[in-house]
This record gives structure tokens, C-alpha cells and sequence, in this order.
């Protein structure tokens, strides 16, 4: 059951995957995904060097042999020193054929990844970006509604507008990204024309996330009305929580300030401190509504095994209207 063509694209058993988190998406975060029958990922930006995120590739290979990708951010202000394309390379060179890639266009990319055979998911926040996306020759596409944690797009749109809309759109795989975490949210998906789900903030709270404990324990707490969203005014639109840095970061806004004089308040440091720590307000810490949802941290297969078996359940009610 759920069997879609993302399961067999990336040959998977569910069609759920855990989303890039910079600072986060570990080799012991992504490795229980794949192992609980999804696909875990990697986050490339979290590594300072080539040489650091093949050894976390091969951490990964250690702790399971299924199926797991790597997270290529493509942002003007978020660029690895050695460059993506060293990266990219590693990760070719490792073996790894899955990539999600979001932020600006990955066609200058897609050569080189197409050369090593690597299957790219590229996540967009609008219907222009994915029908880009499937133009220039991405193998799917990964929809990122307004509830979501992190850069969320420009337009405000919500998931369940914009994913029938891309569905309308563009004849690729499509997997929803932006406000799932549990059964409901994943059956919805899939009755909205998705072929899978993307989750980061659900993950965020698993045991086996990185995340201090206080991290953890505030999202059991948040409610979905504590984030905010900030850098629209540099046309980076994120979805934090609500604290002193983001507070702070919309303040230097309203007052016209610069990306430069932006920077030590959203700076990506901060957010690694935060998470390390535990200190709320060390920094901005990306996050979605979902965490309205969360009310414990189970594994990481319990959470899959649930929303799995709770689906199936969901499933079978709806067929008593049909």
C-alpha cells in the first residue's frame, strides 16, 4: 500500500522523506529514515568541508544499506568555500544517487549530476518554479507551501492550494512539503494529487534528531501560532520561530536595513549554537506550524510506522463514503 512513483524512484518503501535540515540532517537522523523505510537525507551545508561530508556519507553507509540522499542548497549567500560542485562530486564518488536541491534553479547542476546518475528532487514554493523544474529536467519536484519551516518562497500560498495547482501543472512526481507531520497530513496529501511527503520539523523532534533536548522539549510546547515569518525584505522569506533574533530580524527590516546589516542576526552560527545548546534565543531557528502537532518524541520509526498504519486506517473509513 502507498506504493507510488516516488517509492520506486528512489526505492523506498514509503513514500516519506525527511527533509535537508542545515545543523540537523545527520548520518544518525537520515540513516534511521531510511532503515524505517523512507528516505533519509543529508544536509550538505552543515559540513565546512568536501572531505567532512564523505565521511558523513560513509558514517551513513555504516548504519544502513538502504537507499539515502544529499541536500544541495543553491543560494547566493549560502555557498560552500570549495563550491558545490565539490560536493556534488562526493557525493557521486560515494555511490549516493538521490539529491534534493533547493533555492535558486540547479540547471547549472544537473549535467554534472545526470553524469553520475544521481536522481534530483528539487523543492519549489510556487507553480513557475516547477514547471522550470520539470523543463530544464529534474526527475521530481518537491512543493513547499507557506506552513513550512524554513525558506517558504514569496508568494504565501498554502499547501492545499498549491499542490493541486502544480498537480494541474506539471506531469513529474510531485511530494508535499510545508505543514505534514502525521497520518491526516499525509493521506491529504496524496488525495491532493502528491505522490509523497517531505517532512523536517516532525523529524526535528525524533530521538534520534541531534537537537538539544530543550530544542525538543519547546516543540512539544510550540503551538502553530509560534512562528513567524522573516527576510521578505530581501526576498528570502523563512519561517522561524518566534524569539528575540527573529523579533530582532523584523525590526531591521521595517527599518530598511541591508542583507549585510542582517546578517549577524540570521547568520546560520547562530542557529547551529542554538541547536547545540539549547538556547532559544541564541539565534533564528527554522521551523514549521506543524510543530502544533507534536506532542511527543517517539523514534524515528514510530513516527513513520504510525502515520503508515494510522493512513491505513484513515483509508479504510474514507471507503465507507465511497
Amino acid at each position: 500500500m502507498f506504493n507510488t512513483r516516488i517509492t520506486e524512484m528512489l526505492d523506498i518503501q514509503y513514500p516519506i522523506i525527511q527533509g535537508g535540515m542545515i545543523w540537523l540532517s545527520r548520518a544518525e537522523l537520515a540513516a534511521a529514515v531510511s532503515n524505517a523505510g523512507g528516505l533519509g537525507i543529508l544536509s550538505s551545508i552543515t559540513f565546512p568541508t568536501a572531505k567532512e561530508l564523505r565521511d558523513e556519507i560513509r558514517k551513513t553507509k555504516s548504519l544502513t544499506d538502504k537507499p539515502f540522499g544529499v541536500n544541495f542548497p543553491i543560494f547566493p549567500t549560502v555557498r560552500p568555500v570549495e563550491g558545490i560542485e565539490k560536493y556534488i562530486d562526493v557525493a557521486i564518488d560515494e555511490g549516493v544517487g538521490i539529491a534534493e536541491t533547493s533555492g535558486q534553479s540547479p540547471e547549472p547542476y544537473l549535467k554534472q549530476f545526470k553524469g553520475g546518475r544521481v536522481t534530483v528532487i528539487h523543492k519549489v514554493p510556487a507553480v513557475r518554479f516547477a514547471q522550470t523544474a520539470e523543463r530544464i529536467g529534474v526527475d521530481a519536484v518537491a512543493i513547499f507551501g507557506c506552513e513550512g519551516g524554513g525558506h517558504v518562497g514569496l508568494d504565501d500560498v498554502t499547501s492545499l492550494i498549491l499542490l493541486p495547482r502544480v498537480v494541474d501543472s506539471v506531469n513529474i512526481p510531485i511530494v508535499a512539503a510545508g505543514g505534514f507531520g502525521d497520518a491526516r497530513g499525509f493521506v491529504a496529501a496524496l488525495a491532493l494529487g502528491a505522490e509523497g511527503v517531505l517532512m523536517g520539523t516532525r523529524f526535528m523532534a525524533s530521538r534520534e534528531s541531534p537537537a538539544h533536548p530543550k530544542i525538543k522539549d519547546y516543540l512539544l510546547r510550540a503551538r502553530e501560532t509560534d512562528t513567524m515569518l522573516v527576510q521578505q525584505s530581501i526576498r528570502n522569506t523563512a519561517r522561524v520561530i518566534r524569539n528575540k533574533a527573529a523579533q530582532e530580524t523584523r525590526e531591521l527590516e521595517q527599518k530598511g536595513a541591508s542583507l549585510e546589516e542582517l546578517l549577524p542576526v540570521i547568520s546560520g552560527l547562530k542557529e547551529k549554537e542554538l541547536f547545540e545548546t539549547g538556547n532559544l534565543e541564541a539565534g533564528i531557528m527554522h521551523c514549521g506550524q506543524v510543530s502544533g502537532l507534536i506532542k511527543e518524541i517517539p523514534t524515528v520509526k514510530e513516527i513513520i510506522d504510525n502515520i503508515i498504519n494510522e493512513a491505513q486506517s484513515i483509508c479504510r473509513r474514507l471507503g465507507q463514503f465511497a
